[in-house]
């Protein structure tokens, strides 16, 4: 579904990610890893239309390189963002609506509805995104809004980030029911290894913008190379 090659950023002299290649499959649920800084959301942004790319990117084997933003939304790829950004003075349910009709070109209240529903938003549907809101469904707002655009390829950027323990397993079994229920492809940016290990099928890791590591996350979380980048110290 998605492929890459090559993918290069540079932000003036500094290469923020270099040379990465890799492909995500139909329906794969995939994590992306790697510590602070790594270039894990430069990828995402390059992916999504954010930020121009040296190298390729393909899918559904169309070439999506040059493609705005929009067009990429149009055509299947749907992002959250690491600190969730509802659209101020309007509702959880308009939200909803404004970034469907971004991303899918339409209104269709009854998707808007099936939304709220499987993310447990109907009760907050007619309050103000921005200031009624506890974390959690923050969170699930931010998944809702992407979700509402209609994507094939979904981009998840660190959305269980600071939930505790319980928290985060509801949340990746909620992520595995989105997954099942809408046809998801999901690649998931998230530095906790047991919610990597339980939801994905293969990680791949990143370190000062380039790959080290892609495999099964077992496999990926043994390599000498992944646990020197996280803690600094060679693995005997």
């Amino acid at each position: 579904m998605l492929e890459l090659d090559a993918v290069t950023v540079r932000f003036g002299g500094l290469v923020a990610l270099r040379d990465v290649t890799f492909t995500v499959q139909p329906g794969e649920i995939l994590g992306l890893v790697g510590p602070n800084g790594a270039g894990k959301t430069t990828l995402f942004n390059g992916i999504s239309g954010l930020t121009r790319v040296r190298g390729k990117i393909l899918f559904g084997g169309r070439d999506v390189t040059r493609l705005p933003l929009h067009r990429r939304a149009r055509l299947g790829i749907g992002r959250t963002f690491q600190i969730p950004q509802p659209m101020k003075h309007l509702t959880v349910r308009e939200n909803l609506a404004v970034a469907q009709v971004f991303g899918a070109g339409r209104h269709d209240p009854a998707r808007i509805e099936e939304i709220l529903a499987v993310m447990e938003l109907q009760q907050q549907g007619d309050r103000p995104a921005e200031s009624a809101l506890a974390l959690q469904e923050l969170k699930r707002l931010e998944i809702a809004k992407a979700l509402a655009t209609e994507p094939k390829l979904l981009l998840l950027d660190e959305v269980l980030a600071g939930l505790e323990s319980q928290a985060k397993r509801q949340f990746a079994a909620k992520l595995k029911e989105l997954h099942r229920r809408f046809g998801l492809t999901i690649v998931i940016v998230e530095h906790d290894i047991e919610t990597i290990s339980g939801l994905c099928s293969r990680a791949v890791v990143l370190n000062f913008g380039e790959i080290i590591a892609d495999g099964t996350p077992a496999q990926v979380f043994r390599d000498p190379r992944v646990v020197e980048s996280y803690t600094g110290t060679a693995h005997a």
